[in-house]
């Protein structure tokens, strides 16, 4: 997964998805062999030249300047996830391991101060992620909201994994196509923001060969950073629910996220959020 081959893909990708006139191009007459925008077009719109931005497509063209990167995702309608993805691609961050990663990759273990943090959140399921969405602690209705996950051994407890291997999970989701998408589009920036680590690589790798679902997804090259969001349930024991989420980066923890979800108090929602903690 080097920088040649992420940006160059990660370009194409875009640039199959915007129509000639959303660009402000005229409609061409006949068929287009090309889906989306051509290299010359995208070029001559960014105001870089065609075989600049050849060669950045094809890999030869290493460090773009921010100010070339910021006008092609202009040209290619970027969101502000996909402009940080490029722009971290344009760096290279993506062409080796970062300096100091070591080779069993983020540790597992999270501090005493955080752990606590997953008390005072209670009855609000909350837990912490790695990195590559292992799940390294959690309150019980954290736990609880991943029916079936406990079955696993702690160190195959992964939210990414648990979406597309496990057979509750289509049920659980009732948005499962969206929470897939998400979950892709999350590790693809990840491969680039800790480049190398053996934890995000594995868990792409394996889930790549046993779904054929995530494969499509990965091939897509969406980006979409999990902050906060909303997501349906079918829970077995709590019933239909809409719960929102916020993700907070913990400190000094290589990449571990505290993730807490809530619902507006008196609700039917908080009710069976109540449930899931009680």
């Amino acid at each position: 997964m080097g920088n040649r081959t992420e940006l160059g893909d990660f370009l194409r990708s875009r640039r199959s998805r915007v129509a000639p006139q959303e660009a402000g191009l005229p409609p061409s007459a006949g068929r287009r062999r090309t889906a989306g925008l051509r290299r010359e077009e995208v070029a001559i719109l960014a105001g870089v030249s065609i075989e600049y931005y050849r060669r950045l497509e094809q890999g030869k063209q290493q460090r773009p300047s921010p100010a070339v990167l910021e006008a092609i995702g202009r040209v290619l309608k970027l969101t502000d996830d996909e402009r940080r993805h490029l722009a971290e691609l344009g760096r290279g961050r993506a062409a080796a391991p970062s300096a100091g990663a070591r080779p069993g990759g983020a540790s597992r273990t999270v501090r005493q101060e955080v752990l606590r943090m997953l008390d005072i959140a209670h009855p609000h399921p909350a837990c912490v992620l790695s990195r590559s969405s292992d799940l390294l602690a959690a309150n019980r209705g954290a736990l609880r909201l991943f029916p079936g996950i406990e079955d696993w051994p702690e160190r195959e407890r992964n939210t990414a994994r648990y979406a597309f291997v496990h057979p509750f999970a289509r049920e659980l989701y009732a948005d499962w196509d969206d929470v897939a998408h998400g979950v892709v589009a999350h590790l693809r920036a990840a491969v680039v923001v800790h480049p190398g680590a053996p934890d995000i690589c594995g868990i792409v790798d394996e889930l790549t060969r046993c779904s054929d679902e995530f494969a499509a997804l990965w091939q897509r090259y969406d980006v979409r950073a999990r902050t906060n969001g909303r997501k349906v349930y079918r829970h077995p024991d709590a019933g239909r629910m809409t719960l929102t989420y916020e993700a907070f980066d913990v400190a000094r923890s290589e990449g571990q996220r505290l993730v807490v979800y809530q619902a507006p108090p008196e609700t039917p929602d908080y009710e069976a959020l109540l449930r899931l903690s009680a």
